[in-house]
Parts: C-alpha cells; structure tokens; sequence
C-alpha cells in the first residue's frame, strides 16, 4: 500500500526560524530520487536549494511561492512506495499504544533535530486506526474506542471558494483563541490576515478597515529574507555597540599609479585589481598592528575576544539586498590571492548564490560606497566584529605637493568602530596604518 511522507522545512543554519518559499523545482505527481532539489527557499541570510532525502512520487504541495514558513512545518509529501500492494488496513492499536510514527534524519548541513512525522492515510481509506477488528469467536467485552491517527497537514478548505489570506503563525493562533478566519477581513495589503486582526477577533473589538490600495503611488513590500535580517543586525548593533566613527583624506594617486604598474606586470595579466584589493590588503595589515579593531566584545562571558586571523567581510549590494560574505584567513593571502578571491566573492554575491556559512563569524569588514559616486559614510559595525573601514570615492582634487597645489586622486575613509573594545587612540592609529599604506604602498614594506 501507498507509504507517504512530509518533508519539513529544515533547519539549513543555526538559529533559523523560519524562511520563505522561492520556488518549487516539482509538482504533483513528479517522480523524485534521493537528494533530488524539490525546493528553493530564502532565509534571513541567504537563498538555499533544499533536496529531499528520500525517492517517490510527490503528492502534494502544502505552500504556496511567497509564503513564510516556520521550520518543521511539512511543506510537501511524497508517496514513498507508489507501487506497493494494496493491503487490508491493520486492526485498531489498543488505547494506549502511540500512534505509527517515523523519524527523517536530519539533511547534512541541516541542523540536528530529527523530525517525526505521521504516516498519511490513503485518500478516501479511513484511518487504520479507526477500522474495527475482526470479530472474536466470542462475544468480545466493550473495548475502549480506538485513538484516531491525526489528520494530515492540508490547506484550509475552502468555504464557498473563499480562503483566507494568513500566513501559518497566524493560522496557528486563530486555532488557539478559536476565531474562524472565514469570518475575518483581512487589514493587510491585498486582504492578508495579520495576528493584529486575530488578536481584536478574540477580544471582540472591530477590525480595522483594510488597506487601500493608492494605485500607482504607492507601493508595499513585504519586510522578510536578507531585509529583515539586516534591519535586525543594524538594530542591535546600533543599540548595543556605542559607536565612534573617525574619518580621514587621503592623496592616494601613489596607489593608482602602482595599480596601473599591476596591471601591465605579467604576474597580475587577467587578475582585477581594484582600489578595494589595496583597502584588503592594508586592513589585514594594520589590524596585526592594532589587534584590538579585530577583536570582540563577549557580554555573556564577560571577555574581549581577540582574534589571531582576519576573517574579512565584504559589504555587497545584491539584488537581494546587502549581504556581507567573508574572505576567510584574508591575513594570509598575497595581494594577487586577495584580489583573486574578492572577485570571486563579488560575482557569488551578485547571482545570490552565496552559502549562509560563508556569511557568518567575520571579524572585521570593509564598505566601499565609493562605488556609488559617495564620498564617505558612518557606517554600523556588523554584530560580533568591532570595527567596519569605510571607502569612499577616488576623485580629483586640489592637493597641496611640496608647497605647490596640484590635482591629486583623493580618498576619504571612515572607520566606525565599538568603543568598548577600542579607545580612540587605537582606532586613530589603525585609521592612520590604513591611511598610510594606501597613500603610499611601498609603507607594505615597513609593516
């Protein structure tokens, strides 16, 4: 007989919570094989392909694209053994006896909490555990009724062809005051149900009227995904880390000129070069130098952490918003192995197929708003690091050469750093190192 599974959402990094369905890669009455990708999905730090571990036919999708979903929600099933036989459904369990359960081993890389799951009834069968037994040869003393199998995860039906609009945490808590949602109007954009709307059902206040939609003058998106959790890191950084931010310009032509060299050397024939691989290269410099801008400050163990490597984050504007992946061990690199490596990170960036572990525990990180025409910027430390180095545009100005004002190429950078751990004199002398190495390169030498 039919064996059907759910596949629930995972938990593909630590700490998730919950994510949102991209893209199914199949439908109803698709075949699938082991580790086949059925699904892609966006968390709070990046767009992740989900395979399923097991091979079958796909029964059934429980969400929609766009939906946020919870993790261990089943967001698909899948019969397992499409063409086993039919077989005489088994007799009820005794009362006590748990229901049939089966355990999905965690995904590699997904997290270590098993998911249980029940197994699913035949459409149109009743529940095995609700089918009477055999009749005894006797005349059998009153049994205790059998305990029913819970009833598979399935959409709300639908009341006269209408469905509400709610996500499934606000599913879940109108189940718990007991409000029907048939009966709500939803106050979000596009009639969605919100907990707001639930909540007022329950306690028997109106619901507020709901949005209207202005035309073309306005526009509401919905705040979730690498959004969401940016606006959630800048918060906590910005209210936890008291922020100093200093700022320094640059006559950085001597760097523009070397990189002009480089690009003609033989060493160097196809590899880019950019302003923001010197800016790499002296922020792993002078952090040896000022090893507390690569430290952290510990609040639970009550400690500053150094850091003896520099895990280099880089600020990246995606089409999905700004991510910052990390160069790992950048402190070890070359200047061409560095250039190499951010352009690789760049271009991963860009098609959004950077990997939520290369994303997390930098220790330092680099913006370059210079890339937009802006000349300098405040930029907030990104959580677990200390310090961030802002690049700011290369342009012509007037600069005073051996008393004489000359058109130089001209730099501003502003560092931001956590003034728990660094004091100004060291966040001054690393803005300096920096300052210093790109105004002149050959200082590499000294360091």
């Amino acid at each position: 007989m039919p064996t059907y599974k759910q596949f629930p959402l995972a938990d593909t990094a630590e700490g998730l919570t919950e994510a949102d369905i991209l893209s199914w890669h199949v439908k109803p009455g698709d075949t699938v094989t082991v580790n086949q990708i059925v699904v892609e999905i966006e968390t709070a730090k990046a767009a992740v392909e989900l395979p399923i571990p097991w091979a079958g036919v796909v029964t059934e999708l429980h969400v929609e694209p766009g939906q946020t979903v919870e993790v261990g929600t089943p967001i698909l099933t899948i019969d397992v053994d499409p063409g086993g036989a039919a077989a005489p459904a088994p007799a009820a369990a005794p009362a006590s006896a748990p229901a049939e359960e089966e355990e999905m081993k965690p995904l590699v890389g997904y997290g270590s909490k098993a998911v249980v799951t029940q197994r699913r009834a035949r459409k149109g069968a009743a529940p095995a555990a609700a089918v009477a037994a055999p009749p005894a040869p006797v005349a059998p003393a009153p049994v205790a009724p059998a305990p029913v199998a819970p009833a598979p995860v399935a959409p709300v039906a639908p009341r006269g062809g209408y469905v509400p609009l709610a996500k499934p945490p606000v599913r879940k808590l109108a189940k718990d005051l007991g409000v029907d949602l048939h009966a709500l109007t939803g106050s979000a954009s596009g009639g969605i149900i919100t907990r707001e709307d639930v909540e007022r059902a329950a306690n028997g206040t109106p619901v507020a009227a709901p949005v209207v939609d202005s035309g073309s003058r306005e526009r509401r998106v919905p705040i979730k995904g690498v959004r969401k959790a940016t606006a959630a890191a800048m918060v906590q950084s910005a209210y936890t880390a008291p922020h100093v931010t200093e700022f320094l310009t640059i006559d950085v032509t001597p760097m523009m000129e070397f990189r002009e060299k480089l690009k003609k050397s033989r060493e160097f024939a196809g590899v880019k070069v950019t302003p923001l691989t010197f800016a790499a290269k002296a922020v792993c410099l002078a952090a040896k130098r000022t090893p507390d801008v690569n430290a952290v400050w510990d609040e639970a163990a009550q400690e500053i952490v150094y850091k003896d490597y520099v895990h280099l984050g880089i600020a990246a504007a995606t089409p999905r918003g700004l991510i910052v992946p990390k160069v790992r061990d950048a402190d070890s690199m070359s200047l061409k192995e560095l250039a190499q490596a951010l352009t690789a990170l760049t271009d991963t960036a860009r098609e959004g197929k950077t990997s939520p572990a290369d994303m997390a525990n930098g220790t330092i990180t680099i913006t370059n708003v210079g890339v937009f025409g802006v000349d300098t910027g405040t930029p907030i430390i990104n959580p677990g690091e200390s310090a961030i180095l802002c690049l700011g545009a290369i342009k012509d100005q007037p600069w005073v050469v051996d008393g004489e004002i000359k058109v130089r190429k001209v730099l501003q950078l502003s560092l931001s750093f956590d003034h728990r751990v660094v004091d100004g004199q060291q966040g001054s002398e690393f803005l300096a190192d920096v300052g210093a190495l790109l105004a002149d390169p050959a200082m590499a030498m000294t360091y």
